[in-house]
């Protein structure tokens, strides 16, 4: 039993670790580009997900946020549109659990700003809701899915699919691939802070 348990942990983690260097780097590095893109034009990103992806959406704001900050030069202005259970469910409750992204984003958003979705199944209304209100507000659309890409996929500007059908494992691949792209940006927004100290 002991050793079952052992054998299906290193499973998994060799699993991850495969899954992981099959990963569309390219077009992670694509949305890097459209990220730092945005923090020089002052632009805002808006996070979405719902569950564990909603958790992921969170983590990420703050790592955009505060992960991203060089010395006193403040990060991205980021929001992540899960994380007021109060505003969440007034909206769940007053209209529709569909709408709460669509009407957060026709709320808050402008043109030019970036939404990243974070889903698994990619068919999710409320977030399906979310990213055809943000592409008809003008807003650029970023994806992170699993499996075939769903809905979502035709509805994304940018879209990285992690390659795996497993939903704990492609959760996992969110992470990392964020956290990456934190860590890869952070000698372009360090030269960007450089250079206006100059």
């Amino acid at each position: 039993m002991e050793n079952g348990l052992v054998n299906a942990l290193k499973n998994y983690a060799a699993d991850a670790a495969a899954k992981l260097m099959l990963t569309d780097f390219d077009k992670l590095a694509d949305i890097g580009k459209v990220l730092l893109r945005a923090k020089a034009e002052d632009r805002t990103v808006f996070l979405m997900g719902n569950g564990g992806s909603a958790a992921t959406a969170s983590h990420v704001t703050n790592d955009l946020v505060k992960g991203c900050r060089v010395g006193d030069t403040p990060g991205f202005r980021a929001f992540c549109l899960s994380d007021s259970n109060a505003l969440v469910t007034c909206l769940a409750n007053d209209f529709c659990y569909a709408e709460i992204y669509a009407i957060l984003l026709q709320t808050y958003a402008r043109p030019g700003d970036i939404v990243i979705a974070f889903s698994g199944s990619g068919n999710s209304p409320n977030i399906i809701q979310g990213l055809t209100a943000a592409r008809k507000m003008g807003l650029t659309t970023i994806g992170f899915g699993g499996r075939d890409g769903g809905q979502m996929k035709a509805l994304c500007d940018f879209m990285l699919i992690a390659p795996t059908d497993s939903m704990e494992l492609l959760e996992d691949l969110h992470l990392v691939y964020f956290h990456n792209l934190v860590c890869a940006m952070r000698p372009a927004l360090a030269a960007r802070v450089s250079s206006q100290e100059g």
